[in-house]
């Protein structure tokens, strides 16, 4: 089956990770601002995001480089401290102003721009009146949306509430590797879940009230997707319970645990099992807003989940010397097929595929190109997952590789290179890789040069 015609094909970053500008004109300091900056920062060689890409002063020569590949789509966030310096209150405009611009320049060469409200920055003032903790947090974050969505939205039609609420939750709150760094017992990790959905059901409402064009929302998650064992209908089955169990001891990382009560408006009977009075009350009317209808569902892939085999050194995806890109994460083509076709069956929404992508160990040749053979034959293989699921009726509406540019991958640094784009972070040379040539082939074709 072809690719839809009006098929996303994109790319994306998150402002922390390419804006750099990290206290210019007017801009508050983030969690990320403060624990990258701190002295006991875990991030690998104690690096930052003070400058990344500098991407706030070449946009213009970004999104000149996306119009080169032919990008239909570039989905970034919005960095919330440079709305609010302070979290609430007053606006700065001229942080609506740079995204004004963005979004200007993106329209100007023919890109459609996918908003992300939230991609981890979360205001550090706000982090020291307790964060997702405290129950004001859902509004704070309402008020965000509503003063970005009232700039952007004449231009904006696509908004994407939260990128993996598992990880910022997960990682930064639950076992602490990611900001702001803490570790909190269960308890305080369903309160933040609470207030997290709560924020997503007052974003939306934010969105659809205040909107000039009309809205197309949803949320980005990442999590399992666990591939059968074979194409049995008990391997399917197994998989697909998997995929939506409950995670002991990690809870903010059941797929189940975000995406049942946003899109089916209750929570999981094996949640309700194991928590049961722990879980959060809410009311009806918040039930309602939590769950109010999305236009997609966004989801992040880059791996099948790890089935561990007990006594083995190897999960059942691994093996030795088997494909890993330079992060450590297995190469697992079909987990795009099995995540989206999963994800439709147990939810009916159309899919995005938000992020996907391959890490590694990129440089510029002695010729003066990026070759970088081995991304782009883990796209290809991917993609043609995502080619299975729409010729078995999945609606898959876009595909997003991640990133654009290489950037500050979170605790890891700058050492991972996901991007179509390599950087200098010397002099901040932007070099469109091999894969940035091919997959504009790619879109080119509208998918078909896949075969090729």
């Amino acid at each position: 089956m072809d690719f839809p015609q009006d098929f996303l094909w994109g790319s994306a970053t998150a402002a922390y990770q390419v804006e750099g500008a990290y206290n210019e004109d007017g801009k508050g300091e983030s969690i990320w601002d403060h624990f990258s900056n701190s002295e006991i920062s875990p991030v690998a060689h104690k690096e930052t995001g003070n400058t990344a890409c500098d991407h706030y002063h070449h946009f213009r020569e970004d999104v000149a480089l996306m119009k080169e590949m032919g990008l239909k789509s570039y989905r970034f966030s919005i960095a919330w401290t440079r709305i609010f310096p302070n979290g609430t209150g007053e606006i700065n405009q001229k942080g609506l102003d740079f995204y004004s611009d963005l979004v200007d320049e993106l329209i100007k060469a023919g890109i459609e721009p996918l908003v992300t409200l939230f991609h981890w920055d979360y205001p550090q003032a706000l982090a020291e009146k307790g964060a997702w903790e405290n129950d004001e947090s859902p509004e704070w974050f309402a008020e965000y949306t509503k003063a970005v969505v009232r700039r952007l939205s004449d231009r904006v039609r696509y908004w994407i509430t939260f990128n993996e609420p598992q990880c910022f939750i997960g990682l930064g709150y639950e076992i602490g590797v990611h900001a702001p760094g803490e570790k909190h017992p269960e308890d305080d990790i369903i309160r933040m879940t609470a207030n997290v959905l709560r924020a997503h059901g007052r974003a939306v409402t934010a969105i659809r009230e205040n909107a000039v064009l009309p809205p197309k929302i949803g949320i980005a998650p990442t999590g399992d997707c666990f591939l059968p064992k074979d194409e049995t209908e008990a391997g399917i089955e197994e998989a697909r319970r998997l995929s939506f169990r409950f995670r002991k001891g990690f809870i903010a990382y059941s797929n189940s645990w975000w995406f049942d009560p946003i899109f089916l408006g209750k929570f999981s009977d094996e949640t309700i099992e194991n928590f049961g009075g722990r879980l959060p009350d809410f009311t009806d009317s918040e039930w309602a807003s939590i769950s109010q209808k999305l236009d997609f569902l966004g989801f992040n892939a880059y791996q099948a989940t790890p089935d561990n085999t007990p006594g083995s050194g190897y999960d059942r995806n691994a093996y030795q010397g088997s494909p890993m890109t330079q992060v450590g994460w297995a190469v697992t083509p079909d987990a795009l097929y099995w995540s989206a076709r999963f994800m439709y069956e147990r939810y009916k929404m159309p899919i995005l595929i938000t992020e996907n992508g391959f890490a590694g160990l990129d440089w510029v040749f002695e010729d003066g190109k990026v070759h970088d053979t081995a991304r782009i034959d883990f796209l290809s293989r991917y993609l043609k997952g995502v080619r299975r699921a729409l010729a078995e009726g999945i609606p898959v509406i876009g595909y997003t590789v991640w990133s654009l540019m290489d950037n500050f991958e979170w605790s890891a640094g700058y050492d991972p290179r996901f991007g179509l784009i390599y950087v200098d972070y010397r002099t901040l040379k932007r070099t469109v890789k091999d894969s940035g040539y091919w997959y504009s082939g790619i879109i080119k074709s509208n998918g078909k040069a896949l075969d090729d």
